[in-house]
């Protein structure tokens, strides 16, 4: 899926990709919800109001009728990291971005902050075009849809971890299950 990658970030981060590991200003990264396919735009905007973002990229393979051509997607779509002092003025200042829609949070609109060295290593992954893949966290005893192949649409409990993972299909009113290895199929939360 990731074939190569690309970081847009303002100038100073690609020239200092550990920057904001060595600032002790007291911001924070935080993640920022965009409006539909709105990320570069937002970025963008609030990079030239002067917040600090972090936009990491990569480059897929699109075939268009002229022909295959690299175009740059983001790695989070619907997605903008920005480095901030979070307080009022600042989140309004984010906020009054055209695609922004929110700061994402566990309540009352406010951020959760990310950690430094999340973002670094996605940095460090990206620079140095270390191959991913990119894959939804899902939790153990989450509900997920399995997506493709014959268990397409099969809904149930995901349990086990890694290579062990397995589907718990329940019929609750004769409190019975079955369980399915998720080995090779590719699972969503719903």
């Amino acid at each position: 899926m990731a074939s190569q990658l690309g970081v847009n970030n303002a100038a100073q981060i690609a020239e200092n990709p550990t920057q904001s590991a060595t600032q002790n200003d007291g911001a924070c990264w935080y993640a920022v919800r965009t409006r539909s396919r709105h990320e570069k735009v937002a970025a963008k905007q609030l990079d030239g109001v002067g917040v600090e973002t972090f936009l990491p990229l990569m480059t897929q393979i699109h075939r268009w009728v002229t022909g295959p051509k690299p175009v740059d997607v983001p790695l989070f779509p619907g997605y903008v990291f920005v480095r901030v002092i979070y307080s009022p003025d600042q989140r309004v200042r984010v906020l009054r971005a055209h695609g922004v829609a929110g700061f994402v949070g566990t309540g009352q609109g406010k951020g959760t902050p990310i950690p430094d060295k999340q973002i670094e290593d996605i940095r460090l992954l990206l620079n140095h075009k270390i191959p991913f893949k990119n894959s939804i966290s899902l939790r153990v005893g989450q509900k997920v849809r399995v997506k493709g192949g014959s268990l397409d649409g099969v809904e149930g409990v995901l349990v086990g971890k890694r290579s062990q993972r397995k589907l718990l299909i329940m019929i609750e009113p004769i409190q019975r299950s079955l369980s399915v290895d998720l080995e090779g199929y590719d699972v969503e939360a719903i």
